[in-house]
């Protein structure tokens, strides 16, 4: 089964499947090796590991088809793709669709931000109209090459207009050729447990660590119905903090040993990129 259909069965059984979010082959490759069944190839990872700068639209298509690309090597499971708002109007959403899905994307994600797009928990955005964020749905679900290539519309409007706002949008986002929803940055439990009885198609519910959103366990999500549980950015978060634990040792004591338990051991760091299979296929060469 290709990773396309995978990904299809896996959102359709809607059983809260935990997907992290990558920022690098790397943080890919660990995502994998710790078994879960997807990866969420991060906008705001991405500005944030690559550029050290806000997620606040500073990420263009270039860099993200790069990364994906690079991360689609490096790993076999599904990917899903953070495309912000698409870079543009409809026309540059289609442009998109196609660089992303020569990348090795499985699901492209597409939003309704206003452009500099920002996070969805950050304060200060705002959503294009309905009629142009559906036209940019369509756009996306008719380039697609691959029919079994996904789009997920994700929708801001809670924050801007109101659940109620949110929710009707994400139904034209359906209609328009959505095969998956999202929508960011609801604020209480109560429209938590809404969204899956109020929209037909499978959803994806964002528990962004620090966010406006709720955290909820993903085995209560799945008996609610959703399909994916993503915590986007909670690899990128572990490593800062891991960074700084090890970094500021060093700093203080003038040393960090293998033992410390600060730092992932040599040979650990050479199983997770590969380095046996390398060394086997140099002998292949020599």
């Amino acid at each position: 089964m290709s990773t396309r259909k995978s990904l299809k069965t896996l959102v359709e059984a809607r059983r809260g499947a935990i997907v992290p979010g990558a920022f690098n082959a790397l943080s890919a490759k660990v995502v994998e090796d710790l078994g879960f069944e997807a990866i969420y190839v991060t906008g705001a990872g991405v500005t944030n590991m690559w550029f050290g700068m806000p997620d606040q639209g500073f990420m263009g298509l270039a860099e993200i088809a790069d990364h994906t690309a690079r991360i689609r090597d490096a790993v076999s499971v599904p990917l899903i793709v953070d495309a912000d708002t698409g870079f543009g109007n409809a026309l540059n959403v289609y442009h998109t669709v196609r660089t992303l899905e020569r990348a090795g994307a499985d699901c492209i994600q597409l939003e309704d931000q206003m452009a500099p797009k920002r996070c969805g928990h950050f304060s200060g955005k705002d959503v294009i109209s309905t009629e142009e964020a559906v036209s940019k749905i369509k756009a996306a679900a008719d380039a697609r090459r691959d029919a079994d290539l996904l789009i997920m519309a994700r929708t801001d409007a809670a924050a801007v207009h109101g659940f109620e706002a949110a929710v009707e949008r994400a139904q034209r986002f359906a209609e328009a050729g959505a095969d998956i929803l999202f929508v960011e940055a609801v604020t209480t439990a109560g429209d938590i447990r809404a969204l899956p009885r109020r929209l037909e198609k499978p959803q994806l519910m964002n528990m962004v660590i620090g966010g406006r959103t709720p955290i909820v366990n993903a085995t209560e999500l799945a008996e609610l119905g959703y399909g994916i549980v993503l915590y986007a950015n909670a690899a990128l978060q572990g490593a800062v903090a891991g960074m700084q634990k090890a970094l500021t040792v060093l700093r203080d004591d003038k040393e960090v040993k293998e033992s410390s338990g600060l730092v992932t051991p040599f040979a650990e760091r050479q199983r997770l990129v590969g380095k046996p299979g390398w060394d086997a296929l140099e002998k292949i060469y020599s």
